[in-house]
């Protein structure tokens, strides 16, 4: 078993609340991963669970039993830091044998322990390296292994891959999510990556200042945001929030733009909106009964698309278009609005309508 579950956690630290109400269920096996910017209480969460932040309230569970005033030893989870933490003058075998060796396991089965945790990680020739002899990638793995190979109820991840370049970063998404699926273990993980998020969770629980946004699998929270701070953290390019109004049948942009009102939305008229519309359901190709007109700002090639900007009177929208789109900024440029995939949030709470009687 490995669920952990939190509820209603709070920390300050001096005039910060750092922790405020934060409510998570982990359940056993899932790969889960907390979300959010620098200061939203990441860490401060992980730390907690860890058992190594005292709290001022709330309680933590582990597979179904109060561990609020367990000692982090007796909590049996294992952390693996962004700063990596190996001990210098040790080899890497040695690093990963630690664990083991403080619970006083024999020479035999801290061998045995060893080489399978080096074989799922392919570091068998780091081994008799110390920290210092090794790429930033490799001290990464040597500082999963050690985690890895005590087996404990669940792996709290801090960040670990922050430190690598990007191709690193990618090879050891990919390498985590192989390691989560062979072990079955649970894992929570937290970054400000969305692109982590999004590739590696089973749930994402995104936090915002200290409070939990939304909770869901990666496609529910980019597809279905809970309000419109989510809707524009998660996604890349950012969503483009149009302010604007229902008028009858037809949605009415400050900046007098109009389009069909979407068939999905009960919105009362007259009621202050904002319209979210993702770069992928745009398009500068296409023609459309539901589109807006404004003119090129600028073009962003990133080689397999083109990012193209767009200015519908003082507002920018996003659009994701093909390598070849061309363009001189300043033209008038109509985009067509998938308004099915559209986002509409009450400009007043941020709420998306579907959680203020959409």
């Amino acid at each position: 078993m490995g669920t952990v579950a939190a509820h209603e956690l709070r920390k300050s630290f001096g005039e910060v609340q750092a922790l405020d109400g934060v409510t998570l269920d982990v359940p056993d096996g899932s790969f889960f991963v907390v979300l959010g910017p620098s200061g939203a209480g990441k860490t401060t969460t992980l730390r907690a669970l860890a058992g190594l932040e005292k709290l001022d309230g709330g309680t933590v569970h582990l597979d179904g039993r109060d561990a609020t005033r367990d000692t982090p030893a007796a909590r049996d989870l294992a952390m693996v830091f962004q700063s990596y933490a190996l001990y210098p003058r040790r080899t890497a075998y040695e690093n990963i044998a630690s664990p083991l060796r403080a619970r006083r396991a024999s020479s035999g089965e801290i061998k045995e322990a060893v080489d399978q945790v080096s074989a799922l990680l392919h570091i068998e020739r780091l081994l008799q390296r110390r920290p210092a002899q090794m790429s930033g990638g490799e001290q990464q793995r040597v500082a999963l292994a050690r985690a890895l190979v005590r087996r404990p109820r669940a792996f709290l991840m801090d960040e670990p891959l922050t430190n690598l370049d990007l191709k690193l970063r990618v090879e050891m998404r990919t390498e985590l999510t192989r390691i989560h699926r062979t072990l079955g273990g649970t894992f929570v993980y937290v970054t400000n990556d969305q692109v982590e998020a999004l590739s590696m969770a089973d749930q994402v629980a995104v936090l915002r200042e200290g409070k939990v946004q939304q909770v869901g699998t990666p496609t529910e929270v980019y597809e279905r945001p809970a309000n419109q701070w989510v809707a524009g953290f998660v996604g890349s390019p950012r969503i483009s929030l149009l302010a604007c109004h229902a008028e009858g049948d037809q949605l009415v942009g400050e900046q007098g733009w109009t389009l069909p009102r979407p068939r999905w939305t009960n919105a009362q008229d007259g009621r202050p909106l904002l319209l979210g519309l993702r770069a992928e359901d745009l398009s500068v190709e296409k023609r459309s009964d539901a589109s807006l007109s404004g003119e090129l700002y600028g073009l962003e090639p990133l080689g397999d698309r083109t990012v193209v900007d767009v200015k519908v009177g003082t507002e920018m929208l996003k659009v994701k278009a093909r390598p070849a789109v061309t363009g001189t900024p300043g033209e008038r440029m109509s985009v067509a609005v998938d308004l099915d995939r559209a986002h509409l949030f009450d400009a007043d709470t941020g709420l998306t309508l579907s959680e203020v009687g959409r």
